[in-house]
């Protein structure tokens, strides 16, 4: 079986027909990886011997007959936010660079019923705080279509593993973006459900009532396939939402026909890239011609979105990260203290990056007495008020159509030193994360540089199937996804 660009039914058909076996699939996937990513940057942690051993048991299930699960012996990658018992989980910082778990994320451990191969762990921006994948603490990813420009972030090695057809899924986590904004800037498929919709449960926590888990791929089925198994109730999770989950492949082939799709206004203003705007609007178009309805709608509060989000992100993040302390876990200094107020500074300082101290410093000051009404209940307002304008527009159409990323992957460096222009960067996917809905990127196109360009779904709450629908629609129509980075690290 040639290796790279498969779907998971690719795989499984091979399995299924004798064609390969796990452990062949497993080896050729690290072996291709190790001589590939010192140029790329996408992986962290390679779970090298764990995964042969994995697929050995699985080749010897299938040779004796025993079942199998649905996923068995398809290559995933996870960002090392999510916990992987035995396998050393960072979160692309100082501060977690030698933790090694005691027990699995449920994703990871739905995973693994699943008999996935867990192949490692990916690049991310320190504790997800990022547009660009540069605030790791193991250096930037790249993106596979233009090593000089930023993967995305802050699940950019997420999405550039599958974009450099390392594996076919991979999982993210998206707080405000984080899954969408790389999968626009990779040209490939990225879906943050519903909040609540899959467990938290062992995800190093940025901002509890904002971050999701969600599943990339090359293929809407491949996302849909791999949601279906890590979704549902768990009770470990105090936020998460007790109810079925639906057959999401189930959604597939549907078609668009009578489908209302929303165009909201405030998507397409000044700042957003000509050629983006052409690409999103060209596949409007198409949806229409292929007899779905489009409808102007307009999302009022959408410019205040960005404020709002950096406000309760922020203090969400300062709440959560107070834990690193460099007693209880964490990094903790070597140098000579004289008090336990001394080690924890120290310890904090050594261990976080800049961007991470930026925001917790931001977090802190907006909860802070005297602050707490001025900042942080006033964005909890203005956050019921951007909920209230999406379930107003869902009264007028199904489903929300709009870019992604308001331009193509930037320069390495160059929004580095200006932390606003690099908040701005997810100014089109923060409104859908405060509302806690379910949203996605699929490539819709390429700019004159050949860099992808995301076509963004915005769905009600638990609707995620409307997202699928149209996302396979647009796909099995166009090619957009076929197109490959051509270079070294593919």
């Amino acid at each position: 079986m040639e290796f790279g660009r498969r779907t998971i039914a690719d795989y499984l058909r091979a399995y299924d027909e004798g064609q390969v076996m796990a452990q062949s699939v497993a080896q050729t996937t690290l072996d291709h990886i190790a001589s590939v990513d010192d140029r790329l940057g996408a992986w962290i942690t390679l779970n090298t011997e764990q995964v042969l051993e994995d697929a050995a048991a699985i080749d010897k299930r299938r040779r004796e007959g025993n079942p199998v699960g649905s996923l068995a012996g398809v290559p995933v990658g996870l960002k090392d936010m999510i916990c992987t018992k035995g396998l050393r989980t960072t979160a692309a910082s100082k501060m977690l660079t030698d933790f090694i778990p005691p027990y699995d994320a449920t994703v990871t451990a739905k995973l693994r019923q699943a008999d996935a191969l867990i192949l490692g762990k990916l690049n991310q921006d320190e504790f997800g705080f990022g547009s660009s994948n540069e605030s790791s603490v193991f250096g930037p990813c790249r993106n596979p279509y233009d090593r000089k420009r930023v993967a995305g972030g802050s699940s950019g090695g997420s999405a550039a593993a599958i974009a450099a057809g390392h594996c076919p899924v991979t999982l993210g986590t998206d707080t405000g973006g984080s899954i969408r904004q790389p999968a626009s800037l990779c040209g490939v498929f990225g879906i943050k459900p519903t909040y609540g919709r899959v467990s938290r449960y062992g995800v190093v926590s940025f901002a509890s009532s904002l971050d999701q888990v969600g599943p990339l791929g090359r293929t809407v089925g491949d996302a849909a396939r791999v949601l279906d198994v890590i979704s549902g109730h768990d009770d470990k999770d105090s936020t998460s939402l007790q109810f079925d989950v639906p057959n999401f492949q189930a959604a597939l082939g549907r078609g668009v026909d009578g489908l209302r799709v929303g165009v909201p206004k405030e998507y397409f203003q000044e700042g957003l890239a000509p050629a983006v705007e052409k690409h999103v609007r060209d596949a409007l178009a198409f949806i229409e011609q292929s007899g779905a309805t489009l409808v102007p709608i307009s999302l009022d509060h959408t410019k205040y979105a960005v404020a709002t989000y950096y406000v309760l992100a922020t203090a969400e993040a300062s709440s959560n990260l107070g834990r690193y302390d460099g007693v209880r876990y964490g990094h903790r200094t070597g140098t000579s203290v004289d008090s336990l107020e001394d080690l924890i500074a120290r310890s904090r300082s050594e261990g976080f990056g800049d961007e991470v101290k930026r925001r917790i410093i931001l977090g802190t000051y907006v909860l802070s007495s005297g602050y707490y009404d001025a900042y942080y209940l006033k964005a909890q307002k203005v956050r019921t008020l951007i909920k209230r304008d999406f379930e107003q527009a869902f009264s007028q159409c199904d489903i929300i159509a709009a870019p992604t990323s308001p331009v193509t992957a930037f320069p390495l460096g160059d929004h580095l030193d200006d932390p606003l222009k690099m908040y701005l960067m997810d100014i089109l996917t923060i409104p859908a994360s405060l509302a806690g809905l379910p949203c996605a990127s699929q490539p819709c196109g390429f700019d004159s540089e050949g860099l992808p360009i995301g076509l963004q779904w915005i769905a009600p709450p638990l609707q995620e199937e409307r997202i699928f629908q149209a996302a396979h629609f647009f796909e099995s129509k166009t090619e957009h996804h076929l197109r490959d980075p051509q270079g070294e690290t593919s």
